[in-house]
């Protein structure tokens, strides 16, 4: 209430207590980095290593279940269970037998088919060597041609035979001369008009053709005082060709 002529009191004050400061209100991480930073996990050495404990022993728990399941598989089956897996382990255990049993005479088999191919092979290069010692196939290889030109009629058997052992000692396999084929029993004997060669008449000029190592033939006829230099003082002319191949064509009858 107011007197009469005073002025009312100003509504608008009011008695206020002492203010007190107050904190500032948290800041949020401002962007999509302080967002990040809030979600980071917190881990320590101690936390991963729990981690990785907990990690083994739940390994080894699963694997001895499994272990234990598989022990007892034949432990809590039936005796009719048992006796059926006997029995499919018995047929199995045949047919396995059966099996080596097989491939035990295959590989038998082929043994026997490899020893026989092989002594077949043994034999027939047998009968090869034995036909070109004994004259009955033709053969071909290097070697001499050797060629004696008897002019003055001088040749003798004897000088055909000393050549013809000369060419075999200094290894000829195969000798042809003229058109018959030299064997182990090959004979040479004088004839008027030229020389005899198991029982056919060779005249001049002499050919032989003779299968081997070249170099070592020829260097054998030429030695000093040789077939060659013997043929020579008898008045022939001799001459020696290598030839990287002598096809000797002569077969003497078995």
């Amino acid at each position: 209430m107011t007197a009469p002529g005073e002025d009312p009191p100003d509504d608008d004050t009011t008695t206020e207590g002492p203010e007190t400061p107050s904190s500032p209100p948290p800041q949020a991480p401002a962007g999509i980095g302080g967002v990040l930073e809030l979600l980071r996990p917190r881990a320590s050495w101690g936390q991963l290593a729990g981690g990785l404990l907990c990690l083994v022993l739940g390994f080894a728990v699963v694997a001895q279940v499994q272990a234990n399941k598989r022990d007892t598989t034949f432990a809590t089956a039936r005796q009719d269970e048992l006796v059926g897996i006997l029995s499919d382990l018995g047929q199995r255990s045949e047919r396995l037998r059966g099996d080596l049993r097989d491939l035990e005479e295959t590989k038998a088999g082929l043994e026997r088919d490899a020893q026989g191919e092989t002594a077949l092979e043994e034999a027939r290069k047998r009968a090869t060597t034995y036909g070109l010692l004994a004259g009955t196939l033709p053969a071909e290889g290097p070697g001499v041609e050797v060629a004696i030109d008897d002019r003055r009629h001088g040749v003798r058997a004897l000088h055909l035979l000393d050549a013809l052992q000369e060419l075999r000692d200094a290894g000829a396999e195969v000798v042809q001369i003229n058109e018959v084929r030299a064997g182990v029993g090959t004979y040479f004997l004088d004839e008027q008009d030229g020389v005899q060669v198991d029982g056919r008449l060779l005249v001049a000029p002499y050919r032989f053709l003779a299968i081997g190592d070249p170099h070592t033939m020829a260097t054998a006829l030429n030695i000093p005082g040789g077939v060659v230099k013997t043929l020579q003082g008898a008045g022939a002319a001799v001459s020696i060709t290598p030839r990287a191949r002598i096809a000797v064509r002569a077969i003497r009858s078995p």
